[in-house]
């Protein structure tokens, strides 16, 4: 009698060894049905902080909890068998003290069993990621823009415009990368600029709004499937336009229902005879 094998889910380590052998693909998930409709085609799904503002309505994503992260991951784990999860680290639960972000790295891995973790910022957590990493808590990296410290840099806009940034940003991507990452997203970062720092690394870099030579790309799923006809950052391509199809198909289910063409008896249950 044959026994069938559970899938292996991709590792941290097999999103590190994929630089130089082909492109990380990568989308964000924050549901059980999303993940399972994008879980054969990704290598690794990003349970972002994103969800506070795509699902929650919020204007940015600072008031996301460790609690939803932790809900939204377990929703996302559900839905997933073979791509590699990673769930953000919210404002707040990391940035104090490494041992506090150790605490809240080992609840979401405990109580989501995702794979790894995603932080912001550059040299100033290489501390805390090398402290995480070393206690058995893989660590993805992410440095240009930060939308979490969006209250401090005055808005969401593009970085390494200038020679100051430029330095930073580099500054911050060798840090973390010295510090134990198995990949680093680059976020909003001027494409000759994120290309640069893509060849400097070990570690593979993943692209959002940042340069085609990264190692990796990755955009919020909502963005991709064109669920947000009325914002479109520049970075972003539609390979879907679900929004106007969503809202046709509540006009039609209004009407019907308005006219009593739906529900039709065949959508009822019967007493049987």
């Amino acid at each position: 009698m044959s026994v069938q094998t559970a899938k292996r889910r991709l590792s941290p380590a097999n999103i590190e060894a994929l630089k130089g052998d082909r492109p990380i693909v990568s989308l964000t998930a924050y549901t059980t049905p999303i993940a399972r409709l994008l879980d054969p085609h990704v290598d690794f799904l990003l349970v972002g902080d994103s969800l506070g503002m795509v699902l929650y309505g919020l204007d940015t994503t600072v008031g996301v909890t460790l609690d939803m992260m932790i809900a939204h991951g377990q929703a996302v784990m559900r839905g997933s068998e073979r791509a590699c999860v990673v769930i953000d680290m919210p404002f707040g639960s990391y940035q104090e003290s490494k041992e506090q972000a150790f605490r809240s790295a080992a609840r979401i891995l405990k109580e989501t069993g995702c794979s790894a973790v995603k932080l912001e910022g550059g040299a100033e957590m290489a501390e805390t990621v090398a402290f995480l990493v070393s206690r058995g808590i893989p660590v993805l990296g992410h440095v240009g823009l930060m939308p979490q410290l969006v209250n401090t840099t005055g808005g969401y806009r593009s970085v390494g415009r200038n020679d100051k940034e430029v330095a930073k940003i580099r500054r911050d991507a060798k840090a973390i990368d010295d510090a134990g990452a198995f990949a680093i997203v680059i976020e909003g970062t001027v494409e000759p600029v994120a290309r640069d720092i893509t060849a400097e690394l070990r570690s593979p870099t993943i692209g959002i709004g940042a340069s085609p030579a990264c190692d990796g790309q990755i955009l919020v799923s909502d963005d991709m499937l064109g669920l947000f006809n009325d914002f479109k950052p520049r970075f972003v391509k539609h390979f879907a336009e679900l929004a106007p199809a969503i809202s046709k198909a509540a006009e039609e289910y209004a009407a019907e229902v308005k006219a009593r063409t739906f529900p039709g008896i065949e959508h009822t249950f019967q007493a049987k005879k």
